[in-house]
């Protein structure tokens, strides 16, 4: 399975086998940390039968979540969110990271993900903060504080993402703004990647923050009894949350920040993509104008000549200065329709 194993103490961050769970689980010393990358079989047997987990949450592990999504337990919360990962044709995949946070521990899993998708990648957020915990440089003293710790990360990956977004969009304005548009094929491809970027993690930040409301509507009263394990307003749970609530509303907080600055970011790459099509539009309706006067200097040409042009120059009693006269008449009527266009501001 790959699962990384943390004992959190006083003392210091402490590595064990994946075997020693069931004993540091039930000695309840410390904080327990499992990093699971993935959830196969092995996986979904430590959460049901080390933990003990609902059915239902040990499915959500197994199965893709599509959007983020909070459940309260008797002992303890389960929660569901994504981080953007943009892919090699510039679709952005959906990373997911389930948490069970419990009294004395936390699970994180790495839900299931696209292929495509790299396993530095999944792990990220968790990597550095388990790199964090074993520099020293953090002390989390409730698994509420360590799943604050990687929730902020995730944030923060959403965050470099509109960054790295933002930088396209000004590249692609330089662009557009400058005239120097390439391919218009591909530079639409270009600014409705961008805008799919934006839209993406603008959805996460959103739902993320929705999510997360739930926990602090859980940290004041019980869920709804439709709930698969309703729970009761003094359990473990709501009062671990009780006490977690200033970090949950931070987090929230964070994620409704990512939501509004995609939106920003999106509104002004709207203007963009205005700006590129009132462009478009203009250019080719001056070529259309510029067509229509085209077309109407040449008609007396193509007037005369198909009145005039058989009779004169296949004709056998034709003579040269009839033929000049024609064109003399032709270039005259042109000429004047030309100059009858560009007074008109036509051309």
């Amino acid at each position: 399975m790959g699962v990384e194993v943390r004992l959190l103490t006083g003392a210091g961050v402490e590595q064990h086998l994946p075997e020693a769970l069931p004993t540091l689980v039930a000695a309840g010393e410390g904080l327990v940390w499992v990093d699971m990358p993935s959830c196969d079989a092995a996986g979904a047997r430590v959460l049901s039968e080390v933990f003990g987990f609902h059915p239902l949450a040990v499915r959500d592990c197994v199965e893709r979540n599509r959007v983020p999504k909070v459940r309260a337990y008797a002992d303890h919360v389960f929660v569901v969110l994504h981080a953007p990962e943009r892919g090699a044709g510039g679709h952005v995949h959906y990373v997911e990271l389930d948490q069970f946070i419990g009294p004395r521990y936390l699970v994180t899993v790495h839900g299931p993900a696209n292929p495509a998708v790299s396993r530095e990648a999944m792990l990220r957020e968790t990597g550095e903060v388990a790199a964090r915990l074993d520099a020293g440089r953090l002390r989390p003293t409730s698994p509420f504080d360590l799943a604050y710790a990687i929730g902020s990360a995730l944030a923060h990956r959403q965050e470099a993402f509109i960054e790295a977004t933002t930088g396209e969009v000004w590249r692609l304005e330089q662009r557009v703004t400058g005239g120097h548009l390439g391919d218009p094929e591909q530079l639409l491809d270009e600014l409705f990647r961008a805008r799919h970027g934006l839209l993406a993690v603008r959805t996460m930040g959103a739902l993320g923050r929705e999510a997360l409301d739930r926990l602090s509507v859980l940290a004041r009263t019980a869920p709804p009894g439709g709930h698969p394990t309703p729970v009761a307003p003094d359990s473990v749970a709501i009062r671990a949350l009780l006490a977690a609530r200033p970090l949950v509303d931070d987090l929230a907080d964070q994620f409704d920040r990512i939501r509004a600055l995609a939106d920003a970011q999106r509104d002004y790459l709207q203007g963009v993509i205005e700006f590129y099509r009132t462009l478009t539009e203009t250019k080719m309706t001056i070529a259309a104008e510029r067509f229509a006067v085209i077309a109407a200097v040449t008609l007396p040409i193509t007037a005369l000549s198909s009145v005039l042009g058989m009779n004169i120059i296949v004709n056998d009693r034709s003579q040269y200065p009839e033929l000049l006269i024609v064109l003399a008449v032709m270039a005259a009527m042109s000429a004047t329709l030309l100059r009858w266009a560009r007074r008109r501001g036509w051309w």
